[in-house]
């Protein structure tokens, strides 16, 4: 499924170098990171040429998909006559200036406003990609309004795309509660057939959704399958023999807990090896551990402060509480990671190349039931046949 004859990318500078061929539709990468986007797209598509800024990101990315086509630098050198031809471009901007953990200055602040970079480099190609894809967190449309994601809609409508958005939390596919919004765009040139689309919002249109489409002059409702149920939760994916804390700490860690969630944490460690992972969060002027009793993890985030390391609470089959950090390798599977993907580096790199990327299976569900019909759509699912603007 998804294969097209070979495609052979168009020539590019010398340090531009790219895949020589590629048997499935070819993507470019904007803010690529660590590589889980083209982990997940590798069975329909090939990512032919990824960029990031951040080495350490880009030394997990080449480790797992080698190096030739992945330029490390920032998006503001990057010029689109220099890319191969794409029939998808897919960009996950920074989140900074739009999440509900920052500040939300906004998208066209310094690091969110970095997708109109994306867009700057399209509008320099020599052919649109018929099919683009624009990822991030929930602030986008629900922070101001929706204004930020309006302001999106409205560029990418105006280059001559059909715009729909969708939210889709991981927690469907992987223990881990992290809700994103994808934008997915359509050149008007092709004919969407029913089937992609709905006369009316779907599982994956929440009112933030709905609301912006009321404001929108135009709006596809994306139609997409529901996934399966679930069926592992964060025990499932423990690493239950890492070291844990040193006594001390974990003492520490203890008194910090909520009477109401320390209550509720020894009722629930009586059913057996259990865990229970936290956030240490700021109430009332004193620092507090937070914890979950879902057998689901919080939503992983970049490791740059203390509080932002996801900690966890174990009930072994000891009978013993302890805690500890999450490893690297458990927030790799809390992405949908296989344990075969290489993440070198310390710790923090680890912790941040996966708390800072998109869960797997959420872009392969997502890439299977709309982004591949769509490329086959716009390819007349034998070719690719350039439009140049």
């Amino acid at each position: 499924m998804g294969k097209q004859s070979t495609y052979k990318p168009v020539k590019t500078s010398r340090r531009q170098v790219v895949r020589e061929e590629s048997t499935f539709f070819p993507v470019t990468e904007f803010f690529a990171g660590s590589g889980l986007v083209t982990e997940a797209l590798k069975d329909l598509f090939s990512v032919v040429w990824a960029n990031d800024i951040c080495e350490r990101k880009a030394k997990v990315y080449q480790a797992n998909h080698g190096p030739n086509h992945f330029l490390t630098g920032p998006i503001q050198q990057v010029r689109g006559s220099e890319l191969p031809e794409a029939v998808m471009s897919w960009a996950s901007f920074p989140c900074q200036d739009l999440s509900l953990a920052g500040n939300i200055v906004g998208i066209k602040s310094t690091r969110s406003g970095l997708v109109w970079e994306w867009l700057r480099v399209l509008d320099e190609c020599p052919v649109l990609p018929p099919v683009l894809v624009a990822e991030n967190v929930i602030g986008l449309i629900s922070a101001h309004g929706g204004d930020n994601y309006l302001q999106l809609h409205a560029a990418l409508s105006q280059r001559g795309y059909s715009v729909g958005a969708i939210v889709l939390d991981a927690v469907n596919w992987v223990p881990q509660s992290r809700p994103r919004v994808f934008v997915v765009a359509v050149s008007t040139k092709y004919a969407i057939p029913a089937r992609l689309q709905s006369a009316k919002p779907r599982w994956c249109h929440p009112d933030a959704i709905q609301n912006v489409a009321g404001k929108c002059k135009e709006w596809l409702w994306w139609n997409l399958p529901k996934p399966f149920p679930r069926k592992k939760g964060l025990s499932d994916i423990l690493e239950w023999d890492a070291p844990v804390d040193p006594p001390g700490r974990r003492d520490n860690l203890f008194e910090m807990i909520p009477p109401s969630h320390r209550k509720e944490l020894f009722s629930a460690a009586m059913s057996g090896p259990s865990v229970f992972p936290g956030y240490r969060r700021t109430r009332n002027g004193k620092q507090v551990l937070e914890l979950r009793f879902d057998n689901v993890a919080g939503c992983l985030r970049t490791p740059e402060g203390g509080s932002s390391r996801q900690v966890v609470v174990i009930h072994d089959e000891q009978g013993m509480l302890n805690t500890r950090l999450l490893t690297v390798r458990e927030t790799a599977r809390l992405m949908g990671v296989p344990d075969s993907y290489k993440i070198p580096g310390s710790y923090n790199d680890g912790y941040k190349a996966m708390g800072d990327a998109v869960a797997v299976p959420v872009v392969k569900w997502l890439a299977r039931h709309l982004l591949d019909p769509l490329c086959r759509i716009a390819t007349n699912k034998e070719f690719y046949r350039a439009q140049v603007h």
